[in-house]
């Protein structure tokens, strides 16, 4: 998912545009396959092989036990993957009663008659995933409508689909990711809800390009000795989704779909296994919103098409919780620890990123995944957080599916009525804010490890699984503040290369945490065990006042020699104390870091000021009594293609205060006091 910059890197071979076309054409081809090759290769996204392991891979033992098997009542039956055709009748009566208003917003925003389908071979970024979601989309509004228009449209989508011979990019793992993802699923359930209204040779033409693809990627899934997936990571469990919908829109016509269905039946076994327990998602909020709706995708077609339902997980319970805390008060961006965007640019409103976060001029949240929680679980708060994010008038990317998750009934906790505050203990995150409006000072503080403490027993009882955690950062004992309407002080967004500098964070000897610096992934080969130990040993939250202390040295190598890092975190009256407590075996020079959007002003002696348009956050020096300041513009590289994140251009985004001590020292006491002021 990683911003493609290619055409900037192409600048550096001046005499490609000099080549005549066709020598120019394949030397592109050759810089993409190159680009391609090129990504950090500790970071696997899928699967990674052990060619010294032997032995059945426990996968088999899941494939063949989980419940897979398409109900009989649904055998030779269309449609049937998510709605039966008495299921539509209801849902044709909701669209026009209880769900009018926004079953007709769907209508006039319909992707597949506002656009066309990016011709073959569909390569800009996320192309086809838009051609998978428009299927569904107007296939949905044909069944509901019976407007032949939405009928035309999807068929006319259907044969973009089938039209590209790779499902995804040609340079980056073709046919097996994302879009295949996409595609599957939208191909998938566009064939079984048209059925009857495709001709047999249209029926016949989707269901082989189904069957061809599906078995490229169960084929690249397939179960080997010693091979292990990155369950927890969305490359492994989106496409995985698409599979399973394949699998069940084909299962009694193509011999071979029902094995399909085993393997993403076992693999999500691992996947729920491996999500949170309390709800927080590593990954960054952007990725909540565009990665966690695939797993109820999922998870819906596993209870229509089996019966089997596989909700009742905690981090399902408690999703709703991340996603209101991590919205800012004015509702139109997030607290953005890991890959979100593009920190202090998209923040001020400007850039490529922020036009895609927010298109037509509305934030894409997806809130209306909470709509499918809340029913499930008949939980009135998660309906309040999804009520709120429509007044925010927030963007759903598949806003057609609300006809099927929001249920009308339920009641809705206003979100003023809901906790200000909450510590998500599995990940020790901390969001606090004064009250529930926009005018609100609210924070968010970070001190666990990239997956939280749950995985470091997972990892032991899953051989199977191996971690891929590049969207997240090497940011423990890092925080965000807003106030004023601004984010006074935060994360630098997304990185091809994330380094502990481009938070609220802190270095020794100039070196960051984990094993940053090598690639996409900072946590690669770096031991989980270690990480686990990142906790907070104090969340003091009240509504006046707020003490956290965090235990960061687990964060950092061992050869550095930190004997104990403890950051302390205070807001009382408005204002706002950090302390870092560093000691070491031996002499070393502990820096603490801060940043601002715009810029970093000297307001006086050991003062400073953090910069974002009219507001500002004072920062003073109370100790130690000598200070080593710096500010310096905040660079970083930027995402790069797909299959090289990890090689984006230099990018500066806003700058940062480095205080240090002067002399190298065993042990050193920061203490920086920060104040709002207008």
């Amino acid at each position: 998912m990683g911003t493609f910059r290619l055409k900037a890197g192409l600048h550096a071979f001046p005499c490609l545009f000099a080549m005549k076309n066709p020598y120019r054409l394949l030397f592109l081809l050759l810089l993409m396959v190159a680009a391609g090759f090129a990504q950090d290769a500790r970071e696997a996204l899928g699967p990674k092989d052990n060619g010294k392991a032997r032995g059945p891979h426990p996968l088999a033992e899941l494939m063949r036990t989980k419940t897979s098997s398409l109900k009989a009542e649904l055998r030779g039956v269309h449609p049937r993957v998510y709605a039966t055709d008495a299921e539509l009748d209801q849902l044709r009566q909701r669209a026009r009663t209880t769900h009018q208003a926004t079953w007709q917003s769907v209508l006039t925003n319909l992707r597949a008659l506002r656009t066309e389908p990016a011709p073959a071979p569909a390569q800009a970024r996320r192309a086809q995933n838009e051609v998978g979601i428009a299927i569904a989309e107007a296939a949905l509004a044909f069944k509901i409508e019976g407007d032949r228009r939405y009928l035309d449209a999807a068929k006319k989508f259907m044969e973009a689909a089938v039209s590209y011979d790779v499902w995804g990019y040609t340079y980056n793992k073709p046919n097996v990711d994302l879009a295949a993802g996409h595609l599957l699923y939208g191909l998938g359930w566009g064939y079984d809800l048209l059925y009857h209204d495709l001709s047999e040779a249209e029926r016949a033409r989707y269901r082989d390009k189904l069957a061809r693809q599906a078995r490229l990627l169960f084929d690249h899934y397939q179960l080997k000795p010693g091979r292990s997936f990155s369950y927890s990571q969305n490359h492994v469990f989106i496409p995985m989704a698409g599979l399973s919908v394949a699998a069940y829109a084909l299962y009694d016509e193509v011999s071979d779909a029902p094995q399909w269905a085993a393997l993403s039946r076992a693999i999500y076994d691992r996947v729920l296994a491996t999500y949170s327990p309390d709800g927080y998602y590593y990954e960054g909020v952007e990725y909540w919103i565009f990665s966690t709706p695939w797993i109820v995708h999922f998870l819906d077609a596993q209870a229509h098409a089996t019966g089997e339902d596989l909700y009742d997980h905690p981090g399902f319970r408690r999703m709703h919780a991340y996603v209101a805390h991590s919205m800012l008060p004015d509702g139109r961006y997030v607290f953005d620890f890991g890959d979100v965007y593009e920190g202090p640019i998209t923040r001020a409103g400007i850039g490529d990123e922020y036009r895609r976060a927010n298109p037509n001029g509305r934030f894409h949240t997806n809130y209306n995944l909470l709509y499918r929680l809340a029913a499930r679980f008949r939980n009135s708060e998660a309906q309040g957080v999804a009520e709120w994010m429509k007044r925010l008038n927030h963007w759903n990317a598949e806003e057609y599916w609300t006809l099927l998750w929001r249920d009308a009934t339920l009641r809705a906790t206003p979100i003023e009525r809901q906790p200000r505050s909450h510590y998500f203990r599995d990940h020790e995150v901390v969001f606090w804010r004064s009250d529930w409006t926009p005018n609100a000072t609210a924070f968010a503080f970070k001190c666990g490890p990239p997956e939280g403490h749950h995985a470091t027993a997972l990892l032991k009882q899953f051989p199977d699984w191996h971690l891929s955690a590049g969207h997240a950062h090497p940011d423990a004992g890092s925080f965000i503040i807003y106030a004023n309407g601004k984010v006074l002080t935060g994360d630098a967004g997304y990185a091809g290369v994330p380094m502990t500098e481009h938070h609220n964070s802190a270095l020794i000897d100039g070196r960051g945490q984990a094993a940053e610096g090598r690639g996409h992934d900072a946590f690669a080969e770096y031991p989980y065990e270690r990480l686990d130990r990142l906790r907070l040993l104090e969340a003091g939250l009240s509504s006046k006042a707020v003490q956290i202390r965090c235990d960061v040295a687990g964060a950092y190598a061992a050869d550095l020699g930190l004997t104990s890092y403890v950051r302390t975190f205070t807001l009382v009256n408005g204002a706002f104390e950090i302390t870092d407590e560093f000691r070491a075996a031996a002499p070393r020079t502990f820096t603490s870091l801060i940043h601002a959007d715009e810029k970093v002003e000297a307001a006086g002696e050991r003062q400073f000021l953090l910069r974002n348009g009219a507001a500002a956050l004072r920062v003073d020096v109370a100790a130690p009594d000598k200070v080593v300041a710096r500010s310096e513009p905040n660079f970083l590289t930027a995402p790069g293609p797909p299959g090289s994140v990890d090689k984006g251009e230099r990018q500066r985004r806003g700058e940062r205060l480095r205080l240090s001590n002067p002399e190298p020292a065993t042990n050193a006491r920061f203490v920086l006091r920060l104040k709002v002021v207008r």
